[in-house]
């Protein structure tokens, strides 16, 4: 326990991270005294104690690398932290990160979504980081189908970033994971952000980038997964969009292509989830002429179908390359698959 406190007077005496302070933090600990750094020994005396009482407000803990309960994957990455603060229980399924765009379209958001919900009712973990677009839809999805969650923060434990995201952290809390790195009090700082995306990637198996431009964080989720000898896959997406830059980027370089739910399974080692028995799928593509494009409302009349039910067999038809979806939100059958 004592060694846990110290870990968390390194963490609370340099709240902004980085390696270099982790480095001199894990010297410190091996010789097991706060003495010889002035700002660890006032840390440990007068703002532990504080943290430690906020932590029990919020309903968080703090666990330190290699105590019980510290993620297990983050322990064999090449920097984990020196610890993590954590409300709800990291999951020990196996999970894969869906991280993208925070402006994502529609078709994008859509996909997290999809990707999210078939993987957690495949039994995977579903990590990302909360952020708007991409992320926020994984989740979503993760949580409808009553799957685990897990989400990366780059703030202290009382700062939910993005604010209007409050409600989503609390649904996370309840069935998966809040975890972040940084003490009570950090602000959501920019540089925070490609810091905590080395924590996504390691607690993850696989990470599946489905829209984002050549600058994206995402992409430095991606080439951190690499570093630490993860799967990177990527969900194809229109050349016209600046957001398929990057993973069509990552698809030129190699990665594996994301086509359905089945393929991110394939790539961690899983089998196939079984066929839903009586999906819409089939009635919709035969109501889709050849050689024409239809529209969502269309197939809903025609097949007596829930607009949204229709969405979401529309969507798994067109990852799984039987329709494409027009400029203008009509579909028609893929002219390669019919």
């Amino acid at each position: 326990m004592a060694d846990s406190r110290l870990a968390l007077a390194c963490v609370v005496a340099r709240p902004d991270g980085g390696r270099r302070a982790r480095d001199s933090a894990r010297d410190l600990l091996a010789g097991g005294s706060a003495g010889g750094d002035p700002a660890v020994r006032d840390a440990l005396e007068n703002c532990v104690p504080a943290a430690e009482t906020a932590l029990a407000r919020l309903g968080w803990r703090w666990v330190a690398e290699g105590e019980a309960g510290f993620p297990a994957r983050l322990a064999t990455t090449a920097d984990p932290p020196l610890g993590v603060f954590l409300r709800g229980e990291v999951s020990g399924a196996r999970a894969v990160a869906l991280v993208g765009a925070r402006r994502a379209t529609a078709y994008g958001r859509e996909v997290a979504e999809y990707l999210g919900r078939e993987l957690a009712a495949a039994g995977v973990a579903v990590v990302s980081g909360m952020a708007r677009g991409v992320d926020a839809a994984a989740h979503r999805g993760a949580l409808a189908a009553g799957g685990p969650t897990v989400a990366v923060w780059g703030a202290g434990p009382d700062r939910v970033y993005p604010p209007e995201h409050a409600p989503l952290a609390e649904k996370i809390a309840a069935s998966g994971c809040l975890l972040t790195e940084y003490p009570p009090g950090a602000p959501p700082l920019a540089h925070h952000f490609p810091e905590r995306n080395r924590l996504i990637a390691g607690l993850a198996e696989a990470v599946i980038v489905v829209e984002a431009d050549e600058r994206s964080g995402a992409l430095i989720t991606a080439r951190l997964a690499l570093d630490e000898g993860r799967e990177v896959l990527a969900v194809p997406g229109s050349v016209f969009s600046r957001l398929s830059a990057g993973p069509n980027g990552l698809l030129r370089a190699g990665a594996a292509p994301v086509l359905s739910a089945d393929d991110v399974l394939a790539a961690i080692g899983l089998p196939p989830r079984a066929a839903a028995a009586g999906g819409p799928e089939p009635a919709l593509l035969a109501l889709i002429p050849a050689g024409e494009s239809v529209t969502v409302d269309r197939l809903a009349a025609a097949s007596g179908l829930p607009v949204a039910q229709v969405l979401e067999g529309l969507l798994a038809l067109e990852l799984a390359g039987r329709v494409a979806r027009e400029a203008d939100g009509r579909y028609r059958r893929s002219r390669v698959t019919g």
